[in-house]
């Protein structure tokens, strides 16, 4: 069963970095599970960004924008899965739902992380995610935004209930909501 982290926290508070830094202080092969999509020549030019910083620390990167359970399949091997990002992930789901007409919400988000979880149960090693603390603002205008927001909460409590250690990231600095401290 793997040791499973999140690292959760506000828009460009460090989650990323911090995951990272983490996931290279363990030992043993690396696979970086990417769920952020080629959107845009911005998006794409932030997905290099984070492929070089990791270019010299052998990590195996896998980018899977909807079939994260099949992804970690994939990285069974690995002694260190970093997941960037769960809010990506569920921006990705709502999207392709909404393109084939199809309405997605909190149940639905529940199967889902129930599903990660049961593969990272047969895990060895490692597993960090990442995600966005989306609701900590203001209540988003459009219902849209308000399932977003619902949905991504929901999958937050889901994973963080499994988790061995949570930390809560806040202008670059860590907070150990749960679990053992990490170094």
């Amino acid at each position: 069963m793997a040791r499973i982290i999140l690292i959760t926290g506000g828009s460009r508070s460090g989650k990323s970095t911090h995951a990272q830094h983490i996931a290279e202080s363990i030992s043993g092969t690396r696979t970086y599970i990417a769920t952020c999509p080629h959107i845009d020549e911005e998006m794409t030019e932030r997905i290099w960004k984070h492929r070089e910083a990791r270019e010299s620390s052998c990590w195996q990167t896998i980018e899977e924008t909807i079939d994260l359970a099949g992804a970690l399949r994939k990285s069974k091997e690995s002694q260190v899965i970093l997941v960037d990002c769960l809010t990506l992930w569920i921006n990705n789901i709502l999207y392709e739902a909404g393109q084939r007409g199809e309405s997605f919400n909190e149940e639905a988000i529940g199967s889902r992380c129930r599903e990660v979880l049961n593969v990272c149960d047969g895990l060895p090693g490692t597993v960090i995610f990442v995600t966005n603390e989306v609701g900590m603002g203001i209540v988003p205008e459009s219902p849209d935004s308000r399932i977003y927001r619902d949905i991504a909460g929901r999958c937050n409590q889901i994973i963080a209930g499994r988790a061995d250690v949570v930390i809560f990231m806040i202008s670059g600095l860590p907070l150990r909501i749960k679990g053992e401290k990490i170094e």
